[in-house]
């Protein structure tokens, strides 16, 4: 038996998303049809890729091994028709977001920018969803917020630009909330409630809010997981708190705040394929998406002074 593309595929998914279940689901898989296949893959390289840890499962150095050549192979296979389009009058762009305000600006700033193109859009609350997509030639262009801590692995042929190096998470919390008069909340007062998970658990947002929580001296209660915006009912109901982005206005019944000493910060990167966008393009696209994310800082008051006051973290036009 040889290896073929699915194989590479499956093993560089099970790293990427660290768990053999949530591989599976990325690939529109069974578990157990996920599981063969790795087996069979060992068996072809001679000894085990993976080993289970108390986070999911971890590659062992034959692993690392494998799924640094299967990337190569993969890159280039995703690549090989990538050049060779039936030349249109209008290219389609496909670009991708995590979940920000400014999508709502995204696809008339960019077009803007990129004459000649249609403007697709795919929004995901994880970035590596996003980053793998842009990998695999399923997105050009991806607009991605990392929490500080954590970072996105980007391989040729994507290259990336900081569009906002660091900025801070704020807290969303029900309009009846006993600290919704206040203009910032402190993190350690917020121990007794009941959190819902933040988007992007992948991407290492999960993981901050339990180390910034610890830092605070409390563990969170993450009794809900609702991804993206099908969390705002939860909090204004006052079931629960969660994370925010700060340019996201106030849900109604709801109250954005910031946390004092800001416990979380996070960046937004902008990633391209080189394949289909060009240096000067890429410049045009990298200010039409700081075109689109200016737009929307008077969506919040509180973040809008945040960001007068910080003049270091604005988009280099």
């Amino acid at each position: 038996m040889e290896l073929d593309i699915r194989h590479l595929r499956t093993i560089c998914a099970i790293a990427e998303m660290g768990s053999v279940t949530r591989a599976a689901a990325r690939l529109g898989l069974s578990q157990p049809a996920m599981t063969n296949q790795l087996r069979r893959v060992e068996e072809i390289v001679g000894g085990a890729l993976f080993v289970r840890s108390h986070s999911g499962v971890q590659p062992t150095p034959l692993g690392r091994q494998v799924i640094a050549r299967a990337r190569i192979v993969l890159t280039e296979v995703d690549a090989l028709f990538g050049d060779l389009r039936v030349p249109t009058a209008v290219e389609t762009l496909r670009l991708g977001c995590v979940h920000l305000s400014c999508v709502g600006s995204i696809v008339d700033r960019v077009g803007e920018r990129l004459r000649g193109h249609e403007i697709s859009l795919r929004i995901e609350p994880s970035a590596t969803l996003l980053a793998t997509a842009l990998a695999q030639g399923q997105l050009d262009v991806a607009l991605l917020g990392v929490v500080e801590g954590f970072d996105i692995t980007l391989t040729a042929p994507v290259a990336s630009r900081t569009l906002v190096p660091r900025y801070p998470i704020f807290v969303a919390l029900s309009e009846g909330h006993r600290l919704a008069e206040r203009e910032e909340v402190r993190l350690s007062d917020l121990r007794d409630e009941h959190w819902i998970s933040p988007p992007g658990a992948d991407d290492g947002s999960l993981a901050a809010l339990r180390a910034a929580c610890r830092a605070a001296g409390f563990e969170p209660d993450v009794r809900y997981d609702a991804p993206s915006g099908a969390g705002r009912p939860l909090v204004a109901a006052g079931l629960g708190v969660r994370l925010v982005d700060p340019t996201w206005p106030a849900a109604p019944g709801t109250v954005v705040r910031p946390l004092a000493g800001q416990p979380q910060t996070a960046k937004l990167t902008v990633a391209w394929r080189r394949d289909r966008l060009g240096t000067e393009q890429a410049a045009e696209l990298y200010r039409g998406l700081a075109a689109a994310y200016t737009d929307h800082l008077d969506d919040n008051p509180l973040f809008r002074r945040w960001w007068d006051a910080h003049p270091e973290v604005h988009p280099l036009i």
